[in-house]
């Protein structure tokens, strides 16, 4: 029976000659087919020798904030950690839904909804036009700026025309006026309520951050932390250029109901 080789032998021969295709763990294919399929060029720590190889497209990470306008934590989160972390990253790295609604709770006033927000009628205004703007705008890069503008700003509920001068001209305030005032902005904000109510487990304050599906007190202390970092590490494609770099640690801070 021939003499073992001791697996450090290997190891080095792997390094030194890898032209050999010395079998790694999990990489049961000969050297000719390693740089067949990304996969087997991960499986087979080939990545390096395969640049030709496309790389398998990585799905972005979800992100969903629930969270209410007037909220100081909320307006934290949203413009210190939320934006920039947008800012920086590509849009294949980051999917961001946005739901306004928090800790209000409505009720059905003969058979029309009505709402009571935490921080006052002006809060559930302030929730009520950041969903008509979402829903007239369609497009996410073109409302969010307007979001962290009036969140950014002193009133949440007097700067929207202001914000959209700068950063969405191209919307009329008068239509989402008018879905704030009528029964398009009631169904919106009906719908905001489902979807919080629906939250497994349950929210007990805002910003209530749900990461690709989940929430977890180690999820939102990291996003409220460094949401970058975050999003970095979670991210399974080519990292982005931004994700060299680090955020700085921030207070944890919250609305509870």
């Amino acid at each position: 029976m021939a003499p073992a080789v001791p697996l450090a032998l290997l190891a080095l021969v792997a390094l030194l000659a890898p032209g050999l295709g010395v079998a790694l763990p999990g990489c049961d294919y000969p050297a000719h087919l390693w740089c067949s399929s990304w996969e087997i060029a991960v499986a087979c720590q080939a990545e390096s020798r395969c640049a030709n190889l496309s790389r398998r497209a990585a799905a972005p990470v979800e992100l969903s904030l629930y969270y209410e306008s007037l909220c100081p934590a909320c307006r934290e989160f949203l413009v210190q950690q939320l934006f920039p972390t947008w800012l920086l990253l590509p849009a294949e790295a980051l999917n961001i839904t946005l739901v306004p609604y928090g800790n209000a709770e409505e009720r059905n006033v003969s058979g029309k909804w009505d709402f009571q927000c935490q921080h006052g009628p002006e809060e559930c205004l302030g929730n009520m036009i950041e969903t008509c703007l979402m829903d007239e705008a369609k497009d996410f890069g073109t409302y969010f700026p307007v979001i962290f503008c009036m969140e950014s700003g002193s009133s949440v509920t007097k700067n929207l025309e202001a914000c959209l001068q700068v950063y969405a001209p191209q919307l009329d305030a008068g239509r989402i006026a008018a879905c704030v005032q009528g029964d398009t902005g009631t169904a919106l904000m009906h719908r905001n309520a489902q979807l919080t109510e629906a939250l497994n487990p349950p929210h007990n304050y805002v910003p209530w951050v749900v990461i690709n599906g989940k929430h977890t007190d180690e999820l939102q202390a990291q996003a409220q932390t460094s949401l970058l970092q975050l999003i970095c590490r979670l991210y399974q494609g080519e990292k982005p250029e931004a994700c060299g770099g680090s955020g700085a640690p921030k207070s944890l801070a919250s609305c509870r109901r």
